[in-house]
């Protein structure tokens, strides 16, 4: 499995400011979108490209554009709030949603909404989710899109837990996973210690 933490300044800046206690939620959803669109940049990095001609004012320039169509899967609620800053790094992106909460007793995964098409019409999905605690939304969203057809998988969050990285290299070790920091532990409750909280709650203001 391919873990890549981004070490860029403005990531690291920016998830300072994200994880204090006293940024208020107006201030954490745009540090949300700003994070989720600097670690977009650098997980698509190796995306396939084909050469295309575009006329300029003063001639023709030799351009490649994307060649493989984007989907982005945010996991409801969470992920809701990265959305936007993908989109305006690739405002063609589908946006597909799957619900998934974690059972607060047993912590597992739990899938209450599932929209998707029959057929996929993306070759390659972003999931998106701020935290990657216990993984179990993690897995079960990959369990989706490959069951659905989707080939070319990756994951982006803000923070993960050993944990729930691990659970990931279990069941999908070809998923890549873009993360701005891996932290220390989870809690008796599934939380990400130290963390930022429920970022849910921290984005809605609903805590």
């Amino acid at each position: 499995m391919t873990v890549i933490i981004s070490n860029h300044p403005l990531v690291q800046h920016k998830l300072s400011i994200l994880r204090n206690v006293n940024t208020e939620p107006k201030k954490f959803r745009q540090l949300v979108r700003e994070l989720a669109a600097l670690l977009t940049y650098e997980a698509t990095s190796d995306l396939a490209t084909m050469p295309v001609d575009v006329q300029t004012p003063l001639a023709i320039a030799h351009c490649r554009e994307l060649k493989e169509k984007i989907g982005l899967v945010p996991i409801l609620r969470a992920g809701l709030g990265m959305v936007e800053g993908v989109w305006e790094l690739m405002p063609s992106s589908e946006v597909w949603h799957i619900g998934v909460y974690r059972d607060e007793k047993t912590l597992k995964p739990v899938q209450y909404y599932n929209k998707l098409p029959v057929e996929p019409r993306v070759q390659v999905c972003l999931i998106l989710d701020p935290m990657l605690a216990t993984g179990g939304s993690a897995v079960a969203t990959a369990d989706i899109l490959k069951t659905w057809g989707v080939k070319k998988i990756k994951f982006v969050g803000l923070i993960g837990a050993p944990e729930g990285i691990a659970l990931m290299e279990k069941h999908h070790p070809d998923v890549p996973i873009h993360l701005a920091a891996i932290d220390d532990h989870l809690n008796e409750k599934g939380y990400i210690v130290p963390g930022l909280g429920d970022a849910g709650d921290r984005q809605f203001g609903t805590g």
